[in-house]
């Protein structure tokens, strides 16, 4: 474990956000003869545009430089991976912040590589998932180099029990802090969404609804009017975004534009399992990954059959996880995008939905030249290909099993037949 008696003349690489741990541990830090060099990932974040703000508070908190890394192209095709993958952490969480972090450390191993600095510092805390996505990443892109945790240190613990010691600090030595005691929550930000937590969060009473929207509205203050939107994907990625071309990162921009004013996505409620064992509670908004993953759902049951659905649907829950706890750099990451590349090439047509008031609903789809669906054959109207008749030969097959059960008396008859229908 690297301690603050390890960085002793060092330079550290400190990821920063520009926020209170940001101002915080690079001020102590200084103080403590420690170099800083404090590095921002450009990943599209809606509440920090002004780098050069970003800036010139670290400049002010003590940092001997500053690095702004843009990465809006990276972020962008890491939630289309998501996407391709609907990779939601316990059903509801886009991962944002998860694969976030693993952006965030792709882009600082090779500026700390051109710059000789061999030790990444964070501001994550010992009880989330963000200290394991920084660790774990790090080692993985650069196994010698050492990862510094301030909220793992006994020094810096002993000087700062939470966030009210923290803003104490900040405010005796004027530095330029937006953090107040009086904040409701936290939030994290980039591209893909926003996830809010902490504060008056933590407790159930408080409802998802008391979280001001930062990428949108809520729900019930979306327009009265549906608008419908269409979403062209060609072998698993957007390419159009009603008729227009554009980039993955301008899909996803405009999704989230015209999805955040529809209340898509926006202010979704999970009490998680966080990686170190312990139940945390997160409201998210997401609206361009709700509606950009939504149209490719409808897309990909257009085009897997059953056992393929089976065998993709593994694959998304497994990628979810290994996102949510670090693992997005490992061998078994790596085997299931190669498992899902025969997916992604079939992944081509056009999906229309309809949003209104917080909904992303099927609407229409089109040109899907890989679909299994066939109108002809699952058509109650006409024959088509598929003859009912045929179906005679399969049911008794199904039949010899389906009466060896009750034969063999493996038939359990569940409490509600019994009770209400006599069986």
């Amino acid at each position: 474990m690297t301690t603050l008696a390890d960085l002793k003349g060092q330079t550290v690489a400190f990821a920063a956000s520009g926020g209170l741990d940001s101002c915080t541990v690079t001020r102590w830090l200084t103080e403590n003869g420690v170099r800083v060099v404090c590095f921002t990932a450009d990943i599209a974040q809606p509440d920090e545009t002004d780098f050069g703000e970003i800036e010139r508070r670290m400049r002010a908190c003590g940092a001997a430089d500053y690095v702004a890394i843009p990465l809006h192209d990276t972020i962008a095709e890491a939630g289309v991976e998501v996407i391709q993958f609907q990779a939601r952490y316990e059903g509801a969480y886009w991962n944002t912040t998860g694969i976030g972090r693993h952006v965030i450390v792709a882009g600082m191993v090779p500026e700390m590589r051109n710059r000789g600095i061999k030790v990444l510092s964070h501001g994550a805390t010992g009880r989330g998932n963000d200290q394991v996505r920084f660790q774990l990443c790090t080692n993985m892109l650069a196994p010698g180099f050492a990862v510094y945790a301030p909220w793992r240190d006994d020094a810096f613990l002993k000087r700062f029990r939470g966030r009210s010691e923290m803003i104490d600090y900040c405010e005796t030595h004027k530095l330029p802090i937006k953090a107040s005691k009086s904040a409701p929550y936290s939030t994290d930000a980039n591209l893909l969404g926003l996830t809010h937590e902490a504060g008056k969060l933590e407790h159930l009473d408080t409802p998802p609804w008391f979280v001001t929207p930062g990428m949108g509205v809520l729900p019930k203050e979306a327009p009265d009017e549906p608008e419908a939107v269409s979403v062209r994907f060609e072998e698993g990625r957007p390419v159009a975004v009603n008729g227009k071309k554009t980039t993955a990162f301008e899909a996803i921009r405009q999704a989230n534009a015209v999805a955040g004013r529809h209340g898509v996505g926006i202010c979704t409620h999970l009490v998680e399992n966080r990686f170190v064992g312990i139940k945390s509670r997160g409201v998210y908004e997401a609206p361009g990954m709700e509606l950009l993953g939504t149209a490719y759902a409808y897309l990909l049951q257009l085009v897997l059959d059953r056992r393929g659905r089976e065998l993709f649907d593994q694959l998304s829950l497994y990628v979810a996880k290994q996102i949510y706890q670090g693992y997005g750099f490992d061998l078994g990451t790596h085997m299931a995008r190669e498992a899902v590349k025969p997916v992604n090439r079939l992944a081509t047509g056009t999906v229309r939905l309809k949003l209104y008031k917080g909904r992303a609903e099927f609407d229409a789809a089109d040109d899907v030249p890989h679909q299994m669906y066939s109108e002809s054959n699952a058509s109650m109207e006409a024959v088509g290909e598929f003859d009912h008749a045929d179906s005679e030969g399969f049911l008794r097959v199904l039949q010899v099993s389906a009466r060896a059960l009750a034969a063999n008396r493996q038939v359990v008859t569940p409490a509600w037949a019994v009770q209400e229908c006599g069986l």
